[in-house]
């Protein structure tokens, strides 16, 4: 029996997800979640449980476009667990199929869900279900203090804090901003503030972190200030504009 989990930003559109679910004999529980941050705490949970656990989670019925972190950022997220749930992307949106078998979704369903299609994609699932063998666990080390971990698709990476130009607040999450991509991480944006303050990195915006050295240009249009930070431009609050200007002009 499956243990699912169905994430929608649309209330009817989830209640009617679980609805189905809960109905497919294939299925022993399933409940909703509201938002990708919402599931994250969920199947972190689930994954404390351990796969046996009354916690567990087998299978993540999953929404892409959705406010904030959306479904293929959670995906990707995903793959970087030592036993992650499995995937089903449901979606209006055709545009999405190619990147989301790239992160080895076992299907994708269209809305509106008919009950037929839903049906086969826990087919699916059930059968992926049984033929996996759990992946070996990877230990866990102290973080370097001079590189930011980062797990995607099975693959560790170590980026360095140095190349980190800005970072971007995604709820309970960061998305670190480099010259050669961004990698999404399981840190709060007040947590790397605090841990990054003596390396030369300055809040200037309830979004955005970022680091003194890669900013190009202080920019002041109309009463309101933005930095310019490779080619990004990014807006800085008045709370924050003042102690900006003054860190840049001390900048050596």
């Amino acid at each position: 029996m499956l243990r699912a989990l169905a994430v929608d930003d649309e209330r009817p559109t989830l209640e009617e997800l679980v609805y189905l679910l809960n109905a497919d004999p294939r299925v022993g529980t399933a409940e909703g979640a509201g938002d990708a941050t919402e599931a994250l705490r969920r199947i972190n949970r689930a994954l404390e449980s351990g796969p046996d656990g009354p916690e567990a989670i087998d299978v993540v019925f999953l929404d892409i476009q959705m406010p904030g972190l959306d479904g293929l950022d959670l995906a990707r997220l995903l793959t970087g667990f030592a036993r992650p749930p499995l995937v089903v992307f449901v979606t209006a949106h055709e545009d999405f199929a190619v990147q989301a078998f790239d992160l080895e979704a076992v299907d994708y369903v269209l809305k509106p869900v008919r009950k037929e299609r839903l049906a086969e994609a826990v087919r699916r699932a059930a059968e992926q279900r049984t033929a996996a063998v759990p992946a070996p666990r990877v230990p866990v080390h102290e973080p370097d203090p001079d590189h930011v971990t980062v797990e995607l698709g099975g693959v560790t990476r170590f980026v360095p804090v140095d190349e980190i130009t800005h970072v971007e607040a995604q709820g309970d999450y960061a998305r670190l901003h480099t010259d050669r991509g961004s990698h999404l991480v399981r840190i709060p944006l007040s947590t790397l503030e605090e841990r990054w303050r003596a390396r030369g990195f300055v809040r200037i915006h309830r979004r955005h972190l970022v680091a003194l050295r890669h900013i190009g240009e202080l920019r002041l249009d109309a009463g309101t200030v933005s930095v310019l930070v490779g080619t990004e431009e990014l807006q800085v609050s008045r709370r924050h504009a003042r102690e900006l200007r003054d860190l840049l002009m001390r900048r050596p």
